[in-house]
């Protein structure tokens, strides 16, 4: 049993005092992945996040003859602790031009991007494919930084799915990544340019790409590259929405995050500076992905807040710009799209319940539900797209304190309070 098709929150009234755990970085754990597979022995990762995007990344290692042990985290239901045993730059598995070997990728951006450039370092052809979404997203920068390296990517789109023919490192090789491409990008290129032996060229990376190259730099630098053991931290953008929750329910309301990530890794570590909104939010520059958590606290700021450089929240999960201002001015509030902005005035007294279109985002659907903490008739489609990255989200929402918030949320047709399995995301 999983959680129902449709999802109704109940606004949280009582006081509560709750402390919360959130499971580790999606980011720092898929990362950490390929960097365990290209160790030099058994690497242990403690925290590590497992969700959909996490366990697509295992399954690919698994088929590319890695050894991955899974086991169980005692602190954090969400997560695991891996044991990857390396093999210091060598791909056991690959295909053949008539049999490529398959990787299903399923909508994981990380995941799709770093194996791509992994992949070139085996001896055979390797077919990188996922969801219908994950086909629309954007990989011509990756597949052309690979190109310049050397290797042979078959696409007709520049997009997944595509055939990428290994032929192990080339030492020497060069390629460069332009300023508008995604960071993925370059952190796929870094995370296996060691054992590849390239050269890469950054091109005026703005900010927004810095920030998360210098997590993939910090992540390496600090790395156990002949094995050992590794930490995955606590994901930021996860927290965020407990955070969110924190501000928006008070008075009466005490929501800790333990373990909150006080490392710069995380862009969105900043979130909890952002409360209360100020004018102007920057997706570039100050916050990442919760920067969509902000937005569903704007109608609750006391002057309009304006969310600028949004470009890259255009070919995520979903086309996040349009989908926040349709759900949100489905709620009632006013929101104004211009170019790569979004402007949310103050409307605390006139939003209302609507049923909320998730777009199978797991980060819509963690919003949306903070908003219906405080609106009540807030319904949520496909509430189970949150396994992408936090799969007991809703059981934590509805834990008794101080484990969870207590709050109650119904199956949105029958009107019956969910717990336990219930409200796990499969």
């Amino acid at each position: 049993m999983g959680i129902p098709e449709l999802i109704e929150m109940v606004p949280l009234e009582k006081p509560v005092a709750a402390e919360i755990t959130v499971p580790g970085s999606k980011s720092l754990t898929n990362r950490a992945l390929i960097l365990a597979a290209l160790a030099g022995g058994e690497t242990t990762l403690r925290g590590a996040l497992w969700s959909e995007d996490t366990q697509v990344m295992v399954d690919s290692l698994r088929r590319l003859g890695f050894e991955v042990a899974v086991n169980a985290d005692d602190r954090e239901p969400g997560n695991r602790t891996l044991l990857v045993r390396g093999l210091g730059g060598s791909i056991p598995k690959a295909g053949t031009a008539d049999r490529p070997l398959k990787l299903f990728v399923g909508n994981a951006g990380t995941a799709a991007r770093f194996l791509a450039a992994l992949v070139c370092l085996g001896q055979g052809v390797y077919r990188l494919q996922g969801t219908d979404r994950m086909h629309e997203r954007p990989q011509a920068g990756l597949f052309d930084a690979l190109r310049q390296l050397g290797y042979r990517v078959e696409s007709p789109n520049n997009r997944l799915p595509a055939d990428i023919f290994g032929t192990g490192p080339k030492p020497g090789a060069t390629c460069t990544v332009e300023k508008e491409e995604s960071s993925q990008f370059a952190s796929a290129i870094l995370l296996s340019l060691g054992i590849g032996r390239w050269e890469l060229g950054l091109q005026q990376q703005g900010s927004e790409h810095e920030h998360y190259l210098d997590m993939t730099s910090k992540l390496m630098d600090s790395f156990p590259k002949q094995g050992g053991s590794f930490q995955v931290e606590p994901d930021a953008s996860s927290a965020s929405y407990f955070c969110a929750a924190n501000w928006l329910l008070q008075p009466g309301i005490s929501i800790r995050i333990i373990s909150f990530p006080n490392s710069d890794w995380q862009i969105d570590s900043a979130f909890p500076n952002f409360l209360p909104l100020p004018a102007e939010i920057s997706r570039r520059s100050q916050l990442g992905d919760s920067i969509m958590t902000a937005m569903v606290l704007a109608p609750f700021a006391a002057a309009p807040v304006k969310f600028v450089h949004l470009d890259r929240l255009r070919v995520q999960e979903c086309e996040r710009v349009a989908a926040m201002r349709a759900e949100l001015t489905k709620c009632g509030a006013q929101v104004i799209e211009e170019g790569q902005s979004l402007t949310i005035f103050p409307a605390a007294e006139g939003l209302r319940g609507a049923e909320i279109e998730t777009y199978n985002d797991h980060r819509m659907a963690m919003c949306f539900a903070v908003l219906g903490l405080k609106i009540p008739g807030l319904i949520l489609k496909n509430p189970a797209c949150v396994k992408k990255t936090f799969p007991n989200f809703f059981q934590k929402v509805a834990a008794r304190p101080p484990r969870g918030l207590g709050a109650a949320i119904l199956d949105a047709r029958t009107r019956r309070p969910l717990a336990g399995d219930e409200l796990f995301a499969r």
